[in-house]
């Protein structure tokens, strides 16, 4: 087991930990992450897995500053399950996070489960209602209704918890500017600390990608354009302040963990698909429960897409994750910390990108994409990208 010692790991760099709890009852129609229906003695196993897989890990000596838990429905986890769960993740963690996130489903909230959770130490929910429209719910293969939205945020704020986040999602088939106006309003009208609002989009082997292939439902740029200005406005009058692309805040209520992991700290991922960056190496566990656990029992784990972190991948995706967030990044700090010959190609981007009313910069180096960039903030990633690459790929002179 690691042990944890007294002030070292103040000195270090942030260490995150994602748990994927793979379990849902049903699929729904946009979801691309890896999940499975609970059979038999699936989730024993699963957890026994989860703490073996902890153990494996070599901690460093460094304490877990934020943890996420993410699915599948986290929610689905019986009480007794939640705390098994969680006192594995403290124990090996080195104790409790400053930040602890889980999801949590509408149609899995209880007082039991909530009352565990917080006895654990978690400090922040992220409830994903995705909208408020039955209608549109329904279009989606949601398994909840507004009415148990309703009846889970009544529940979850008598828990007392620092920070509750409500996820929504826009630009949903048939959905019209007017609906989505509505979800906003009645999101603030409960008023959570934290609100992600997600375009959908369109994942290969999901059910949506299914009926976009077969024309029963359609892509639409412009809408998505002014569903996009629509929130950022709204929310922005509404006093949450957007801190990435899909992410806003009331002061002080910035995902902790997310912030660190798009700044490309180090984080340990733990369960089925679950990915890491640790130790000098970015991979994830096979997406698959039977496959996890046997590379588990035998010692093995983060087997696929492994890949060594160099200066020029971390610099990369540092730009690339750095300009979805509002403060944008400091180009001196980020050459400092990731030194590598390969910034010749992206610097090259960055006065046509100045011209085109995509990007702004300060005397200083930092910069930080504008309204338009940030409509356009996957293409200009893709850009940076291939920069990065071409100049990586170059022959030397």
């Amino acid at each position: 087991m690691a042990e944890f010692p007294t002030g070292q790991e103040k000195a270090q760099p942030p260490l995150g930990v994602y748990v994927h709890v793979p379990f849902c009852a049903s699929t729904c129609d946009f979801c691309a992450f890896y999940q499975t229906v609970p059979k038999g003695d699936a989730v024993r196993r699963y957890l026994d897995a989860v703490e073996t897989e902890a153990a494996l890990i070599n901690w460093e000596g460094r304490r877990v500053e934020t943890a996420f838990w993410g699915g599948g429905t986290p929610g689905l986890l019986r009480t007794a399950e939640i705390e098994q769960l969680g006192r594995a993740m403290l124990v090996y963690g080195g104790g409790q996070p400053v930040e602890w996130t889980v999801e949590l489903a509408p149609a899995t909230v209880t007082e039991d489960r909530l009352a565990a959770l917080k006895a654990l130490g978690v400090t922040r929910i992220s409830m994903g209602v995705q909208s408020f429209n039955e209608g549109l719910l329904d279009a989606l293969g949601r398994q909840h209704t507004p009415a148990q939205v309703y009846r889970a945020y009544d529940l979850i704020r008598a828990q007392d918890f620092a920070s509750v986040n409500l996820d929504l999602m826009f630009a949903l088939p048939n959905q019209t500017e007017e609906q989505w106006h509505a979800d906003l309003a009645e999101a603030m009208r409960l008023a959570p600390d934290h609100l992600s609002t997600y375009c959908l989009t369109f994942e290969e082997d999901t059910a949506l990608w299914v009926k976009l292939s077969q024309g029963k439902v359609k892509l639409d740029v412009n809408k998505e354009a002014a569903f996009y200005r629509q929130t950022w406005a709204y929310l922005e009058a509404a006093g949450y302040a957007q801190y990435e692309v899909s992410n806003f805040a009331r002061a002080g209520h910035q995902c902790r963990h997310n912030l660190n992991t798009w700044n490309m700290q180090e984080w340990v991922g733990l369960g089925p698909s679950a990915a890491s960056q640790q130790g000098g190496w970015r991979s994830s566990n096979p997406p698959d429960l039977a496959r996890w656990h046997a590379d588990i029992v035998d010692g093995r784990r983060a087997t696929a897409d492994r890949v060594a972190l160099t200066n020029e991948l971390l610099a990369a995706d540092s730009v690339i994750f750095g300009l979805r967030m509002n403060d944008g990044v400091s180009l001196p700090r980020l050459q400092k910390r990731f030194p590598t010959p390969q910034w010749t190609g992206v610097l090259d981007l960055w006065p046509r990108l100045l011209f085109e009313g995509l990007l702004n910069a300060t005397p200083e180096g930092r910069i930080h994409l504008t309204t338009r960039g940030r409509l356009v903030a996957d293409a200009i990633g893709a850009e940076i990208l291939e920069a990065f690459e071409a100049t990586a790929n170059a022959p030397s002179k």
